[in-house]
């Protein structure tokens, strides 16, 4: 019988905290045997602002997935999102040594650390540092250079930064719930949701990732195979939320019921003779809208955020270089009309992601999926994409095949050792 490895995924947003746990097969093939999800509080737009809160949370969550489970949490990959995320691009270029010039795999950790002498302020902490493509000798394009012959390497990388703080508040409440978790498992939430709703097709080709939280939009390019840019912006789903509870003057959970079964991106896809029900601020009465008339508050918030992504997929420098479109995801993006606005402003082919390629999940939505009227359960998966994604990327970073050699190992795990020497060196 193969050996399998239990791998727990804990996405901490704005709206939810769900914790994911999946069993890894030495084989590869992920299988979900748990989730739990808790409403999110003790975080503001993807930031830690209450620890007692959020550890509370944290702790619901994992125990309803332990017990769906059967299994305990020990250690688990954390997503973090927030304003405070910053990354840039650079390069490092390195001779390579030895008397044949065969490129070892000491060579792409050197490489790679000299990507990293630039200047990043004392404030910030190094979440991730992403190989886009490697160079050997001039030639462009090599995704693994490991036993090529050359005399030069060098190397793009993707560097991810976010507020030392931030980072900290954030492992210190995972921690608090008696998880043990550190730096190192924290994951940016826009890579971790891209491993589960993007094809390899749409990344070679060049793709951008939209992920709709609550508190935030989480934008990622994609070109080449790799991640070439990231961003987040303070604006999401909860924006929406506020809005209809500040136009028709209704409380605030009345306010998201209304958006996640009657709201609509589009207003002019909405019959003008519907009308909805409206509870009043003091919760004891209740008038009646058109639906036209509340998809109109929604419509400008919604194209706010694809005004935002589209100002960030210019500032990238690949507008017009992403064939595969854009790929929406979060729980925010199941609104009806978003995949038409969204085609409408960015001026490209827009699909819905949900999570592919992980067993299981489907079994065990039931209560904590949200449900939105007339959305197919495949759809609403959407809202999981972070969470599915955290078990794809641990599967894929943490995962050690049978039969790995040591210098191949070195491959595997140079991640790590760099996020050391870059805690040696700064």
């Amino acid at each position: 019988m193969a050996q399998k490895r239990i791998i727990a995924g804990l996405d901490v947003g704005t709206t939810k905290i769900c914790a994911t746990i999946a069993e890894l097969s030495r084989d590869g093939i992920l299988e979900v045997i748990g989730i739990g999800t808790s409403p999110s509080l003790g975080l503001r737009k993807g930031v830690v602002v209450d620890i007692d809160q959020t550890v509370r949370t944290i702790l619901e969550a994992a125990s309803k997935a332990e017990r769906m489970a059967g299994v305990q949490i020990d250690t688990a990959f954390v997503g973090i999102a927030g304003s405070h995320i910053n990354s840039v691009n650079s390069r490092g270029v390195v001779a390579v040594t030895g008397s044949e010039k065969e490129i070892k795999g000491s060579d792409i950790i050197r490489v790679v650390e000299a990507a990293q002498f630039i200047n990043i302020p004392q404030d910030r902490h190094v979440i991730h540092v992403l190989p886009r493509e490697f160079i050997v000798d001039g030639c462009r394009g090599i995704k693994d250079p490991l036993g090529m012959s050359g005399t030069r390497l060098e190397v793009e990388t993707h560097i991810v930064t976010g507020l030392i703080t931030s980072v900290q508040n954030l492992v210190k409440s995972v921690q608090k719930s008696g998880i043990h978790i550190t730096e190192d498992n924290v994951v940016l939430e826009p890579l971790a949701a891209s491993e589960a709703v993007l094809s390899d097709d749409e990344r070679e080709l060049g793709v951008v990732l939209i992920d709709i939280g609550g508190g935030t939009t989480d934008v990622a390019i994609f070109q080449n195979g790799n991640i070439a840019y990231t961003a987040v912006l303070p604006v999401g789903g909860d924006h929406v939320t506020n809005d209809i509870a500040v136009g028709l003057r209704c409380p605030v959970l009345k306010a998201e019921e209304l958006k996640i079964k009657k709201g609509c991106a589009l207003a002019e896809l909405v019959d003008e003779s519907e009308m909805v029900e409206v509870v009043n601020a003091s919760g004891k009465n209740s008038y009646e809208i058109s639906r036209n008339y509340l998809c109109e508050i929604i419509e400008p918030r919604m194209h706010e955020i694809f005004s935002l992504v589209k100002k960030e997929i210019s500032k990238s420098g690949f507008d017009g270089l992403l064939p595969a479109g854009v790929v929406l995801t979060g729980g925010a993006s199941l609104m009806e009309g978003n995949l038409d606005l969204a085609s409408e402003v960015l001026n490209t082919p827009t699909r819905l992601g949900t999570p592919e390629g992980i067993h299981g999940l489907m079994d065990f939505m039931g209560e904590n999926m949200y449900r939105f009227q007339n959305d197919s359960n495949n759809l609403s998966t959407a809202a999981f994409a972070t969470a599915a994604g955290l078990l794809r990327y641990g599967a894929n970073h943490l995962y050690l095949p049978e039969g790995v050699d040591n210098e191949e190992n070195l491959i595997y795990n140079f991640f790590g050792r760099l996020r050391g020497w870059f805690k040696e060196f700064f």
